[in-house]
C-alpha cells in the first residue's frame, strides 16, 4: 500500500496552521499549567493535521488482481456468422476473480451481453443496422471505456482483421491496455464477383484502350457478361468461369465523351448467393476538345448560329428540350450549355437544378439566349436558372405597359387536395410577384359552388398570402359559375387588358362554355387554361382557350404549375418583350469583344426585357437602357444572358452581319468552362470507406510547383456539393483522405492557386463501389499481429487462453478523507472535554468534564456569577476556564 495525495498542494497549509496553533498556545490568557498546555496543543495539532490530510485528498493505492475482460466480437458482414457463434462457445467460465462482457460490433459498437459464454447467437440492433463496414478502432475505444478503475483491464479482439474504416493499430496503441487477438475465419459462401475494372485514368480522343474486368468465382460457373457505358449496354456475351481468379479484356475509344462511366456486370451464375457484388465501374477521362450543347426546340432555326460556331472550330450537339440532361455524368461531357428560347415549362425542376450545380460546382458554363419563350415570358422567375443567371427575369420599370386585371379560377374540388394545392397556392403568389403595382388581381375558388378569395383590387393594395391560405380542398367541379362571376368581374373594370385564367384537373358539370368564351372574347378578354393530370377535360379546356384567344397548357406534374402561371401572367400583361427594332449599345468595353467593331452592328428586331442583378458586367443594352448582353461569375464557372436571339425573328439582320461570327464565337469561348489541366494529374485510390484523392502540379515546363493552395470540391452521387483541402506531401504532390461512403459516380473539381493566381482547374470524375465487406478477403493476420504488439496483448490460437493470468495488478485507491474527518471530530470532542478538567488527568474526570460538555451544549447559558471579591483566591475550576 503507498498513499497518494489527490491535492498534495494542501499540504503546504499544515506548518502555517501549526505555527499559528503554538502562537495561539504561548498567548492564551487562559491559566493552565504547562502539562495542559502541551496536552492542548498536541490534541487541536492532531485535528489540524487530520483536516489538512483530507483537505489534500489522502488515498491509499492497494494492489488488485481482479480483471475485467471485454471481448469485442466482429458482426460484420465479411466475417462467418457461425464460426463466429462457435468461438464463443468455445470461451471457458470467468474465474471468480474477473468479471467479462462480449461488445459486439460492425460499423459501430453494440449493447454489450454479460454472459460468457453467451447463450445464443449475440446479433444486436445496434451492431448489425449496418454490418457492411468494420470500425475496429471505434469497437477498441468503446471498450477500454467499459472497464472501470481498480481492476486489470483486458480486451479480447475476435475478427478477421478487415476492417473497412477507422486506424486499429492507433488506437490499440492509445488505449493503453492490452489487447490479444483471436482470429475469425472469414464467410464461407458460394460466390461471384467482379473485384476489379482496370481502366486508364485518361485517354486521347478517339485513341483506342482496353478496359480489363477481374472476376473471382468459388466454383466453375457461367453467365453473361456485360459492359455498360453509362445507362447503356454496349456488350454483352456468355461466359464461362472457373473457379478463382479471371480476367476479361474489352476494347472501348471515346469519340465524343469528355468522361465516361464504364460498369462491368455479371449475371446469370448458379453459385452466386451474394448479388450486390455482381457489378463494378470505373471512370474514363478523354482529352475531347471543348464541347457545347445547345437546347433549342427548333434546330432549323438556327443553322446559321450552329454554322458560324463550328466553322470557328467549336463542336456544338443540339438537343430538344427532352434531351436536356438529367445526369451529371451526361452533362460533364460539356463545358457550355446554351438554352435558346425554351420555356421554363419544358424543363423538369430537376433539370434546372442539376444545370445550377454544374456551373456552380464544377465550373460550367451557361449562356441563355432569348426569344419569345424566354426569361420572364418563358416562366423562369424564380426558378433555379433564374438563380444563377446575371439578369432578373420580372421587369421592374411598368410605366410603359398597359394595365392587366387578371381573374385566377382555381379548382378546389377533392381531387386537388394535396400537392395540387399547394402548387396552385404557390402558382397565385408567382403571379402576383410578376405583375405590376397598377395591375389588378383577383382569385376565385371553385367546387360545386364559386367563391371570392380574393376580389378585384390593385396588386400595390397589400399582400395576399392570407387570402391564398385560405383555399381548401372538398366537392365536385362546377367550372361555369366561376366563369360568369370572373367575366362580371371584369366587365366592371377599366383595365386595358382583361385576362382569365383555369387552373381544374377534373370535368366540370355541363355549361355553356363555348358561349361565356365567345362573350369574354368579344368583350376583349383572354381566356387560358391549365389541366393538370389525364383526368382533366383537355378537349374542353382547348375549346374554351381557342375561342377566347387564350392558350392551353397540359401538365402531369404538379410543380410545373407555378412555373406556367409565372409564363402566362407575363404574357398576358404585354410586359415581357419588346418588339421594337433597336442598335445594341456597347456600355462596357470589354477583350472578349475585340476586332468586333459593335457601331457596325445592324438592328435588332427586338428582345426580352429584364433587369441586371447588381454584381452583373453589363456589356451591351438596348437604346432604352434594357440588358442585352451581361454576365458574372457563378460559383466555379459563368453564366450569360443574350436577350435577343439568335434565328431570324429578331436576329434576321445580325445573319447577315459580317461580324456576326467572331462576335458568338469570341463569346461563346469566354463562357467556356475553364479547363487547364495539362499540367495537373489527379489519381484516386479507394481504402476502405474513404478515397485518397492525389494530385500531381507541374508547371509547362515540367517542373513541380509547391507551396501552392489546392482545394477540391466533390458531389456524391446524390449531387450533395462538399468542399475538401489537399496537404502538400512531397514536392508538386498534394492529397487528401475523403469519406465516401456512397456507391455510385462521385464528381470532382478541383482549382490550384499560387499567389491568388489560378495555376490549373479540372474537372475528374471516379466510381465508387460496392463495400469492402462483400469481397471474399482472407483473414488479415498482419493487421491483427500489429494490434497485439502495440498494446501488450497476445495472438491467440485457442479459446480456453483468454482468462489466463499475467501478473499484472491493478492499484486500486482507497479515499481516507472520510474516516480522517470523522477521527478530527472525535479528537475535538476530547479537545472540549480537556479544557473542562482540573490540572489532574484522570479517567473520572474526563467522564465528568465529558458529560460537563454535552450538558453545556444542551442546557441554556447560566447568568452570570455574582462579583467576587479581589481579595479572595480562584477555584481550580475558575482557573480552567
Amino acid at each position: 500500500m503507498t498513499p497518494e495525495f489527490a491535492r498534495p498542494w494542501m499540504l503546504l497549509w499544515l506548518p502555517a496552521l501549526l505555527v499559528l496553533a503554538v502562537v495561539f498556545s504561548r498567548r492564551s490568557l487562559v491559566d493552565r499549567s504547562l502539562r495542559q498546555k502541551r496536552i492542548h496543543l498536541t490534541v487541536r495539532s492532531l485535528i489540524l493535521t487530520l483536516l489538512v490530510l483530507a483537505a489534500a485528498g489522502l488515498t491509499w493505492i492497494i494492489g488488485s488482481r481482479n480483471q475485467t475482460v471485454v471481448f469485442l466480437l466482429d458482426v460484420s458482414r465479411s466475417v462467418d456468422a457461425a464460426a463466429a457463434d462457435d468461438l464463443l462457445a468455445a470461451l471457458p467460465a470467468p474465474p471468480p476473480n474477473c468479471h467479462a462482457v462480449i461488445l459486439p460490433f460492425a460499423a459501430e459498437p453494440g449493447e454489450a451481453v454479460q454472459a460468457v459464454p453467451p447463450q445464443s447467437s449475440v446479433r444486436t440492433e445496434q451492431a448489425v443496422n449496418d454490418d457492411q463496414e468494420t470500425d475496429i478502432e471505434k469497437a477498441i475505444l468503446a471498450g477500454a471505456a467499459r472497464i472501470p478503475s481498480g481492476r486489470v483491464p483486458r480486451l479480447v479482439l475476435l475478427s478477421d482483421g478487415n476492417q473497412t474504416t477507422g486506424h486499429a493499430v492507433s488506437a490499440a496503441a492509445a488505449a493503453g491496455i492490452p489487447v490479444d487477438v483471436l482470429a475469425i475465419p472469414p464467410r464461407r459462401t458460394r460466390d461471384v464477383l467482379v473485384s476489379e475494372i482496370r481502366a486508364p485514368d485518361t485517354v486521347r480522343q478517339g485513341a483506342p484502350f482496353v478496359i480489363d474486368a477481374v472476376i473471382d468465382a468459388t466454383d466453375d460457373d457461367d453467365g453473361f457478361l456485360e459492359l455498360y457505358r453509362g445507362p447503356h449496354l454496349i456488350a454483352r456475351r456468355h461466359q464461362p468461369l472457373h473457379a478463382g481468379t479471371n480476367t476479361f479484356r474489352f476494347e472501348q475509344t471515346l469519340e465524343d465523351q469528355r468522361l465516361a462511366e464504364f460498369t462491368v456486370r455479371f449475371s446469370g451464375a448458379q453459385h452466386d448467393t451474394v448479388l450486390e457484388n455482381n457489378a463494378a465501374s470505373a471512370v474514363v477521362r478523354s482529352t475531347a476538345p471543348p464541347r457545347v450543347l445547345m437546347i433549342e426546340r427548333h434546330a432549323d432555326r438556327v443553322r446559321e448560329f450552329l454554322r458560324v460556331l463550328r466553322q470557328e472550330g467549336i463542336p456544338v450537339d443540339v438537343r430538344p428540350p427532352a434531351g436536356m440532361p438529367e445526369r451529371l455524368s451526361d452533362l460533364q461531357n460539356y463545358d457550355l450549355l446554351i438554352i435558346s428560347d425554351v420555356p421554363a415549362t419544358d424543363l423538369s425542376e430537376q433539370q434546372m437544378e442539376l444545370a445550377a450545380l454544374w456551373v456552380r460546382e464544377t465550373g460550367g458554363g451557361m449562356l441563355m439566349v432569348g426569344g419569345p419563350e424566354s426569361f420572364g415570358p418563358g416562366g423562369y422567375h424564380q426558378t433555379p436558372l433564374e438563380t444563377i443567371l446575371p439578369v432578373h427575369c420580372d421587369v421592374e420599370d411598368q410605366q410603359n405597359r398597359p394595365g392587366l386585371a387578371m381573374v385566377l379560377l382555381i379548382d378546389r374540388s377533392g381531387s386537388m387536395d394535396g400537392t395540387k394545392l399547394a402548387m396552385a397556392k404557390a402558382a397565385a403568389q408567382r403571379a402576383v410577384e410578376v405583375l405590376g403595382p397598377r395591375d389588378q388581381m383577383a382569385i376565385l375558388a371553385f367546387d360545386e359552388q364559386t367563391r371570392v378569395i380574393s376580389p378585384l383590387r390593385p396588386v400595390s393594395d397589400g399582400p395576399i398570402d392570407a387570402r391564398i391560405g385560405r383555399l381548401s380542398a372538398g366537392g365536385g367541379t362546377a367550372m361555369y359559375p366561376a366563369m360568369q362571376t370572373a367575366f362580371e368581374m371584369l366587365q366592371g373594370t377599366a383595365a386595358r387588358l382583361k385576362h382569365v385564367l383555369i387552373l381544374t384537373d377534373g370535368v366540370s358539370s355541363p355549361g355553356d362554355f363555348s358561349g361565356i368564351a365567345a362573350a369574354m372574347a368579344g368583350a376583349r378578354i383572354t381566356v387560358s387554361a391549365v389541366a393538370v393530370g389525364a383526368d382533366a377535360d383537355r378537349a374542353l379546356l382547348e375549346e374554351i382557350t381557342r375561342i377566347g384567344r387564350g392558350r392551353f397548357y397540359f401538365t402531369d406534374d404538379p410543380e410545373q404549375i407555378p412555373r406556367i402561371f409565372a409564363r402566362e401572367t407575363v404574357a398576358a400583361s404585354q410586359s415581357g418583350i419588346d418588339e421594337d427594332p433597336f442598335l445594341p449599345q456597347l456600355v462596357r468595353a470589354t477583350r472578349v469583344l475585340q476586332q468586333v467593331d459593335m457601331n457596325t452592328a445592324p438592328f435588332l428586331l427586338g428582345c426580352v426585357r429584364t433587369r441586371a442583378k447588381s454584381t452583373a458586367e453589363v456589356i451591351l443594352t438596348t437604346e432604352s437602357g434594357d440588358p442585352l448582353l451581361a454576365w458574372w461569375r457563378y460559383g466555379l464557372g459563368m453564366t450569360a444572358a443574350f436577350t435577343s436571339d439568335v434565328a431570324d425573328r429578331w436576329a434576321a439582320e445580325w445573319l447577315a452581319w459580317p461580324r456576326f461570327g467572331r462576335f458568338w464565337a469570341q463569346t461563346v469561348r469566354h463562357l467556356l468552362r475553364t479547363e487547364t489541366d495539362e499540367s495537373v494529374r489527379i489519381r484516386t485510390e479507394r481504402i476502405g470507406s474513404t478515397t485518397r484523392i492525389t494530385a500531381d502540379i507541374t508547371d509547362r515546363d515540367g517542373a513541380w510547383i509547391s507551396q501552392a493552395d489546392v482545394d477540391i470540391t466533390l458531389l456524391d452521387p446524390r449531387l450533395r456539393p462538399s468542399q475538401h483541402t489537399l496537404r502538400q506531401t512531397a514536392p508538386g504532390r498534394y492529397q487528401a483522405d475523403v469519406s465516401t461512403p456512397q456507391t455510385g459516380l462521385w464528381s470532382l473539381t478541383l482549382r490550384a492557386r499560387l499567389q491568388n493566381r489560378i495555376l490549373c482547374q479540372s474537372t475528374h470524375g471516379f466510381s465508387v463501389g460496392y463495400r469492402p465487406e462483400l469481397r471474399l478477403l482472407p483473414v488479415h493476420h498482419t493487421l491483427l499481429r500489429q494490434v497485439a504488439q502495440v498494446s501488450g496483448g497476445r495472438v491467440l490460437d485457442n479459446p480456453t487462453q483468454v482468462f489466463a493470468q499475467d501478473g499484472r495488478t491493478a492499484r486500486r485507491p482507497v479515499e481516507l478523507w472520510p474516516a480522517l474527518l470523522i477521527l478530527a471530530l472525535l479528537l475535538h470532542v476530547v479537545d472540549v472535554a480537556l479544557r473542562r478538567m482540573d490540572g489532574r488527568v484522570r479517567p473520572t474526570g474526563l467522564i465528568r468534564a465529558f458529560r460537563g460538555a454535552n450538558r453545556s451544549a444542551a442546557e441554556p447559558p447560566a447568568p452570570p456569577p455574582a462579583a467576587v471579591p479581589a481579595s479572595l483566591p480562584r477555584s481550580g475550576t475558575d482557573r480552567a476556564g
